[in-house]
């Protein structure tokens, strides 16, 4: 979940226990490293097929090992789900349109602003901080648009496509966000991912046929890795909410963002990288507002 169930929680908070901040920035730092390792890998079809697998066969080892959810959990796991498979369509075509220092804090820091247009949409006041939060948020977003100062007719597909991302976020963390209250958190997770997981691996094997397994080879250790560490990630979060601390985990959470631009300036030789990770980092800033 990220800092957008925050807003629909409502839920305040006092001190961070200390192991809930220490895991929650490792989580943030491997949820970028994963999405830039989807984004990295030159046939991303592949890439995100392997992250679905390491998904399937984890989250189907420990739905045998955790059993069956309660009933009324199905409606929620199954909308969650979808919401991931469509994230993850949506996801998949960002990074073959964009750079990821630009798609990436685009579609995470895009989520809490839609969250809470949603909310505002339900009637719903707004403190004064949340408001700036939001302005902070569209600020940056827009710096991130205008690709470093310039407006790009060509940059306008994938930021599209990273907006859409950032509503099926929304939309899973919405559905999480109250789904979890009344729902044991691992078995929850573990039905979540084996239901969407297989999406990925069965649109690569109906495009690619028996040549898959040949493309899969080279970056198969890359791909299942980057799976591996999303649910890594993932886990940690939950495990880190626990402590109570939801809104503060949340902002925290996001510092995803700024470590997604930077590892596009540093390690995937993006262009413009500086001015985009100043953007992400206003993003966050917003977000951090928002939770507060």
């Amino acid at each position: 979940m990220g800092s957008a169930a925050v807003l629909l929680a409502g839920a305040p908070t006092a001190g961070v226990p200390a192991f809930a901040v220490a895991i929650t920035l490792v989580a943030a730092v491997l949820h970028a490293v994963w999405n830039a390792v989807a984004h990295g890998i030159p046939d991303r079809l592949v890439g995100f097929a392997l992250i679905g697998v390491a998904y399937t066969v984890i989250a189907g080892a420990g739905a045998l090992v955790l059993g069956l959810p309660p009933a009324a959990a199905w409606p929620a796991i199954v909308a969650s789900a979808g919401l991931h498979a469509v994230y993850t369509l949506l996801l998949w075509t960002s990074y073959e349109l964009g750079d990821f220092s630009q798609v990436y804090p685009v579609a995470r820091g895009s989520a809490p602003l839609i969250v809470v247009v949603i909310e505002t949409a339900l009637g719903r006041d707004l403190p004064a901080l949340q408001l700036l939060g939001i302005g902070v948020i569209s600020l940056g977003l827009i710096s991130l648009a205008l690709d470093g100062g310039r407006p790009s007719r060509a940059s306008l597909p994938a930021l599209g496509a990273a907006l859409a991302t950032g509503v099926a976020i929304a939309g899973y963390t919405v559905v999480d966000a109250s789904a979890v209250a009344t729902t044991p958190v691992a078995v929850y997770a573990v039905w979540m991912f084996l239901l969407q997981g297989p999406l990925m691996p069965a649109i690569a094997l109906a495009r690619r046929g028996r040549a898959l397994a040949a493309q899969v080879r080279p970056v198969a250790l890359a791909g299942l890795g980057g799976g591996v560490v999303s649910l890594v990630a993932y886990g940690l979060v939950l495990v880190a909410q626990t402590s109570g601390a939801t809104a503060a985990i949340a902002a925290l959470r996001e510092s995803s963002i700024v470590i997604g631009a930077l590892i596009g300036s540093l390690f995937l030789g993006e262009r413009f990288g500086r001015s985009r990770v100043i953007a992400a980092a206003v993003v966050a800033v917003g977000i951090v507002l928002v939770d507060l």
